[in-house]
């Protein structure tokens, strides 16, 4: 598969999303997001649902959490656009209410489509609810987002191996240091890990 090709493979996937009405959501919604950045990136950032910026502007984390997530990004000289960053939903709930299992059903299928088209080495869950589906994936029950947080998952996707690592969604560490500090220290072991493997992203 060439890059162009990963590329228009993406782009086709993003324009479905914006066209869908398989689940309420589209009734409300200003814009689907879709996702966004480099689909040859070793890693894919997984998120929940978009929410009331991301929902105006079309893109994923560009909301005050989403200046968490690229300031933690440059401090392991990881910039946004080197990665690929969506989310298991593609449109905003009302009110950021927590996604409903027949949304998660009807929208899934577009990450699982973005995935097997990336096949990143590396996906970071951000959140309990972008965890609890991946793990599902891949075989695995999360047990709540503080007790897998910080360790790499080795999972086997697309005949190929994958390391999903969850960590905490960039919103909770908004107004608390000690999550924001864990969370720096979860990205940190993503980037010892690129290191290791000669790829710094």
């Amino acid at each position: 598969m060439g890059d162009l090709s990963r590329q228009d493979e993406i782009d086709t996937i993003a324009e479905e999303a914006k066209r869908c009405r398989k689940c309420g959501l589209w009734k409300t919604r200003r814009n689907a997001v879709p996702g966004e950045g480099n689909p040859n990136s070793p890693v894919v950032l997984v998120g929940e649902a978009p929410g009331y910026w991301e929902d105006m502007k079309g893109r994923p984390f560009v909301g005050a959490a989403g200046k968490i997530l690229d300031e933690i990004l440059e401090r392991i000289n990881l910039p946004r656009a080197n990665v690929y960053t969506t989310n298991v939903l593609k449109c905003r709930p009302p009110g950021n209410r927590d996604p409903r299992v027949a949304e998660v059903e009807a929208c899934a299928p577009y990450l699982d489509r973005q995935l097997e088209v990336i096949r990143p080495r590396f996906v970071v869950t951000l959140g309990r609810h972008s965890t609890a589906y991946v793990f599902s994936r891949i075989g695995l029950k999360s047990s709540g987002i503080t007790k897998v947080r910080g360790r790499i998952f080795p999972a086997d996707l697309w005949d190929s191996k994958v390391s999903v690592l969850p960590t905490f969604h960039p919103a909770a560490a908004l107004y608390n240091i000690q999550l924001r500090e864990e969370l720096e220290k979860d990205f940190e072991l993503l980037k010892s890990e690129l290191d290791r493997m000669g790829n710094p992203g």
